[in-house]
């Protein structure tokens, strides 16, 4: 696996952890304006990858939950993000 794919994988987990709880993927939905729809079709995409990942890099609480449920570092999550915008 290259170090896109590992970053695309680690985006796509985040997000499956934010979509387990209603309240926090309709904050994800407001803050990001991603739609339901752009999210589907935009799941290979690494700009919206990386908005998934700097959603949660912009609220602690949630960055920390979700590493620790992806069983990461929270600087991983952080540094996946960095990735995917360059």
């Amino acid at each position: 696996m290259t170090v896109n794919e590992t970053n695309q994988t680690l985006a796509l987990a985040a997000l499956g952890w934010i979509l387990e709880d209603n309240a926090r993927a309709e904050r994800l939905v407001a803050l990001t304006g991603l739609t339901p729809d752009a999210l589907r079709s935009g799941l290979g995409d690494r700009q919206v990858l990386s908005a998934i990942l700097a959603f949660l890099e912009a609220h602690e609480p949630d960055l920390l939950a979700c590493a620790e449920a992806l069983n990461v570092p929270p600087a991983e999550l952080v540094e996946a993000r960095r990735r995917l915008d360059a």
